[in-house]
């Protein structure tokens, strides 16, 4: 199980780190499909999908595409306008077909929109930052980084429970420890990037800053994605990733922290 699970992570990995570097379509393309992977994972793990697609759930594919179609095409004007129209398509699908839908349906797939896709897409719009082949990295280093800290801290030094019914295994230790070493990769990138980086300066304290808050908000992810998984009686949200589950179980901590990176990185320059 343990070295499935390293082989498919490494894997995993690679193609991040190969997307990211080429950048433009395919890392489009790539999170692109993840994000409706990822949706049709939050459907079917929430019941809103059995078996096959419908038309409440198309209408948010289509909505998820037609939102990266115009982060690709940088028309961000344009976002909140696409989501709204969406949200209205929705409802449409609601009351001409009713009773076929619940209105928890409706709100669940709109959700899936906005947790998954939006979120995710934070990812490219990160990377197309000035200096996003160097900020985007933040986003794996809160998250990825945080999350194997944690673990490594929680087993050496657990003994508080930091979410008893939820995590039982998760410790505030274990947290502690794995915010304070994303601030430190975050100190150390910098040390190593700084000088690359198009807006010079010291980025050694910011760096720091945005890894602590990264690494805290990746945490809350992770919990509400497990906290969904409870809610409906589920261990992993698919099977894709052999040895990790399906895109939002591994997923889970960057999803919500993507935003967060960018929207830090783009307020610090």
């Amino acid at each position: 199980m343990f070295v499935t699970r390293l082989i498919s992570g490494i894997v995993l990995l690679a193609m991040l780190i190969t997307t990211i570097c080429l950048s433009g379509p395919v890392l489009f393309v790539f999170l692109l499909l993840i994000s409706l992977i990822g949706m049709f994972e939050l459907y079917r793990a929430t019941g809103i999908v059995k078996g096959r697609m419908n038309l409440l759930t198309l209408v948010a594919y289509l909505g998820a595409v037609a939102y990266y179609v115009l982060v690709f095409l940088k028309m961000q004007d344009y976002l909140l306008g696409v989501l709204i129209a969406d949200m209205i398509a929705l409802l449409f699908v609601y009351v001409f077909t009713y009773p076929r839908y619940h209105a928890d349906e409706v709100m669940t797939a709109f959700f899936g929109i906005a947790y998954v896709a939006v979120c995710l897409s934070f990812i490219y719009q990160t990377r197309e930052l000035p200096d996003g082949m160097f900020t985007v990295w933040l986003i794996v280093i809160c998250s990825w980084g945080c999350d194997t800290m944690a673990y490594v801290f929680g087993r050496l030094f657990g003994k508080h429970k930091m979410a008893p019914v939820l995590s039982p295994k998760k410790s505030v230790e274990g947290a502690v420890g794995g915010v304070a070493s994303a601030a430190v990769f975050g100190m150390i990138y910098a040390a190593i990037v700084g000088r690359f980086m198009i807006n010079g300066g010291n980025k050694i304290l910011v760096f720091a800053m945005i890894g602590a808050v990264g690494a805290l908000i990746s945490m809350v992810g992770d919990l509400a994605a497990s906290a969904i998984k409870r809610n409906h009686n589920i261990k992993d949200y698919g099977r894709l990733i052999p040895g990790h589950g399906g895109i939002l179980d591994r997923f889970d901590s960057v999803i919500i922290t993507a935003p967060i990176i960018y929207l830090l990185a783009y307020a610090f320059g």
